[in-house]
């Protein structure tokens, strides 16, 4: 008897932010496979008797394999067990979703997903700035900043990525930042763009700094900090004062 599997999205790790359809699958779960960025508070929705196993990957540190997870995901689900598999943000979005609903699918398991509020979403809002303005902010697009041997990925379009009428938001960046932004100016992103680091968003140690590509390159390139961070550049990165 094969049981079921939930994608839930978490969001960026405040539990207000979950979903009503994520906190009942949470609330119903026998098991749930969770990311670092998903556990504590977000947890508490489980029942007591609820397995709980982590499995999150984070950049230098020992982490599992993402075959192993898929195998975990279709081994809990082929005993009957209602599945969560719980991932930070939306798990859609740089979550390596596919490969997970690929062994479920090679197993015959039936899923759903469940989305998520994106983490640039949330830095957006705890910033209290537009991602898009007519006219001059039309198009966002997100990048990771790295590839999966950690380092900066040579097939990115950089001369999209340097359009300095978009809004662009890079996914774990911090370390390749220096690299990455000697490619935007040579395709003539200015190097006073304004940018903005915002690190463990919408949590209790999150952190907002408005500055520059340049500047935050600089810094980057000095000390990288170890909470989960998301760089956003573009025209809209930046403090408005009138707004307080």
């Amino acid at each position: 008897m094969s049981g079921f599997v939930s994608f839930v999205g978490s969001g960026p790790g405040d539990p207000e932010l979950l979903t009503v359809k994520a906190v009942d699958r949470l609330r119903r779960a026998d098991v749930i496979l969770f990311d670092d960025l998903s556990s504590g508070p977000i947890l508490s929705h489980a029942a007591s008797s609820c397995e709980l196993v982590a499995v999150g990957k984070r950049a230098g540190r020992l982490s599992p394999k993402q075959h192993h997870v898929s195998r975990l995901l279709v081994d809990y689900a082929e005993t009957g067990a209602q599945v969560v598999r719980l991932k930070s943000g939306d798990s859609g979005l740089f979550g390596r979703l596919e490969e997970e609903q690929d062994a479920l699918h090679a197993a015959g398991i039936k899923y759903e997903i469940i989305p998520g509020v994106p983490s640039a979403l949330a830095a957006a809002a705890a910033a209290g700035i537009p991602l898009t303005r007519r006219l001059s902010a039309r198009r966002v697009q997100f990048v990771t900043g790295h590839n999966v041997g950690g380092v900066l990925p040579e097939d990115l379009n950089f001369p999209a990525l340097a359009d300095p009428l978009a809004t662009t938001v890079v996914f774990m960046g911090q370390r390749t930042f220096p690299k990455f932004s000697e490619r935007l100016f040579a395709e003539g992103l200015p190097t006073d763009t304004p940018a903005l680091l915002a690190e463990a968003v919408s949590k209790p140690e999150q952190t907002l700094r408005f500055t520059t590509v340049g500047a935050l390159a600089d810094d980057l390139a000095k000390e990288v900090s170890p909470k989960p961070a998301l760089i956003l550049y573009g025209p809209l990165a930046q403090y408005d004062e009138a707004d307080g």
